[in-house]
Parts: C-alpha cells; sequence; structure tokens
C-alpha cells in the first residue's frame, strides 16, 4: 500500500470511530430507522445528480450491496447502539474483521488455516465476556444485533470487491437511494413519532444528521471503496482494528462512558484474535522486504 492508502485507511476508522458520537446523538433526537432514512435519503440527494447509473452488470450488485450494507448492516446496527453503550458496541462491531476473512474464502477463494480459527474464537470470546457482566443482563440484546450487523457489512465487502471495482461515489449514491425504502418501510412499521421527532429535533440532532451524510457516509465510505478497489482485503481489513479503538475514545471523552475491567478485558481479548487472524498476510510483506533489501 502506499503511503496515501495508508493514511486513508486509518483516517476512515477515525471518522467511523468518532462517528458512533455522533449516531448515539442523533439517536436521542429521532427513532433509530427513521434517522438511518434520513441518512440515506440525504446522501441519495446530493450524489445521485453528479454519479452514472449503474450499468446492467452493476445493478444486481449493487442491489445486494444495498441490503447487507445499508439495509441490515446500518438498521441493526443503530438500534443496537440506540439499545446499548458505544464501548460495547465498538468491540462487538470489531467481529466485522475477522467475518470478513472468513467470508473471503467460500466468494473470494483466499485459503483457511488454523490460526485463522483461532483468532476468530479469540474475538468471539472477547465478545462473550461481555455478555456475562453481572447485572448487564439487558446488554446481551444489543450485542446480538451488533454482532449481526458486522456480519452484514463483512458480507457488503466481500460483495463490494467480487463484483468490483466500482465507482465509489456511484456505489455510495445508488445504494443509499435502494436503502431509502428498505429502512423507511420497517421505521414505518416499527417505530412511531417520526414527524414529531422533524418538528423538535434540535441543533444537536440536525449535527448529528449532518456528520454521519457528509463525513461518516459520503466522505468515510468514498475513501472506503477506493480503497476496496485498489488493495486486497487481505491489506485493508486489519485497519478495522483501529475502529474500536477510536470509538472507546471518542465514548469515554463525550459520551461519559466508564473503561469498565470487564470491557478493557473483552476489548483486548476481540482485539487480539482479530490480529491474530492478519499475522498471515503481515508475515509474507515482511520477509519480501528484506528480500529486496538484501
Amino acid at each position: 500500500m502506499s503511503l496515501i492508502q495508508i493514511a486513508c485507511a486509518v483516517l476512515v476508522p477515525l471518522i467511523w470511530g468518532y462517528q458512533f458520537v455522533a449516531i448515539k446523538a442523533g439517536l436521542v433526537e429521532f427513532p433509530p430507522l427513521f434517522f438511518l432514512g434520513l441518512r440515506f435519503l440525504a446522501i441519495a440527494l446530493v450524489l445521485i445528480p453528479f454519479v452514472n447509473r449503474p450499468t446492467r452488470r452493476e445493478f444486481g450488485p449493487v442491489v445486494a450491496i444495498s441490503v447487507f450494507l445499508g439495509g441490515l448492516n446500518f438498521g441493526l446496527f443503530y438500534v443496537g447502539l440506540r439499545l446499548g453503550s458505544g464501548s460495547m458496541a465498538a468491540i462487538a462491531y470489531l467481529l466485522a474483521t475477522p467475518f470478513t476473512v472468513l467470508l473471503a474464502w467460500p466468494l473470494l477463494g483466499e485459503r483457511l488455516s488454523l490460526r485463522l480459527f483461532a483468532g476468530v474464537l479469540l474475538a468471539f470470546v472477547g465478545v462473550i465476556v461481555l455478555t456475562v457482566v453481572p447485572g448487564l443482563s439487558m446488554s446481551v440484546f444489543p450485542i446480538l444485533l451488533v454482532v449481526a450487523a458486522a456480519f452484514s457489512f463483512a458480507v457488503a465487502n466481500v460483495l463490494t470487491k467480487r463484483h468490483g471495482p466500482f465507482d465509489p461515489l456511484m456505489l455510495m449514491g445508488w445504494s443509499s437511494l435502494l436503502t431509502v425504502p428498505q429502512v423507511m418501510l420497517v421505521s414505518f412499521m416499527i417505530e412511531h413519532g417520526q414527524r414529531a421527532a422533524l418538528v423538535a429535533a434540535d441543533a444537536r440532532g440536525w449535527l448529528a444528521l449532518s456528520y454521519t451524510v457528509f463525513i461518516g457516509g459520503i466522505l468515510g465510505f468514498t475513501l472506503w471503496f477506493w480503497l476496496i478497489a485498489r488493495c486486497s482485503m487481505a491489506r485493508v481489513a486489519p485497519f478495522g482494528l483501529l475502529l474500536p479503538v477510536f470509538a472507546l475514545i471518542s465514548s469515554v471523552l463525550f459520551l461519559g462512558e466508564t473503561m469498565t475491567p470487564t470491557l478493557i478485558v473483552g476489548g483486548l481479548l476481540a482485539v487480539t484474535g482479530v490480529a491474530i487472524t492478519q499475522i498471515k498476510f503481515v508475515a509474507p510483506t515482511a520477509t519480501r522486504r528484506s528480500d529486496a533489501a538484501g
């Protein structure tokens, strides 16, 4: 990866990590799925006039990506974050990286190894630790929602790699447009107070929506799709390790959450497990550089 690509790969989890705070603030003002629908509607309105339509070959994959990335990933994540804490959601969402590596085997033809399975198992143990904290049984359900969101995000990553490369802005604009009816329909079926939220929302709610649209959405995903198109998933996926770090920092600084011993243990187990899944990708690179230097 070039220095620019590495810088972008670090910037994306930074943007998404601090987006936890924006989403949490927005969910105070809006119902979760309605807030998500507004987000994707705004992204579509901004981008669609300036991007090409998907080709006939691209349209089917774009629809599938909109379902897994927009409807399922974000829908489950927003509801899980509304019900749980930002720090727990950050650690649970870390499973997106091993999920991506596992799915790359049947869908991208990448090899599996015993080390990979061990790392995935350790990462899952870290998330399970979060669900057995005394007095926090109510946190199990939101954690499961975030884990399901992480799996959906992994599916979307692999689909994007398999059927791409896509123009990042085209993919973001049209997948957002296709996501709007998915989440809005479910919102009006199971949520209430949408109209009242639009009237009563204060500046904080609209600023939170703006961040998720322009910074976390358009900028973050444009850079992410650009990286996926130019680098292997094996190179890009490890940078997902930075997401919970930035999310935890932002949750402590801006949401007033505390770092409990259980949270630290669970986080370390999850991060270590994901890191183990990536060792096989880092080692060959170091070897090649050593050979070249010699």
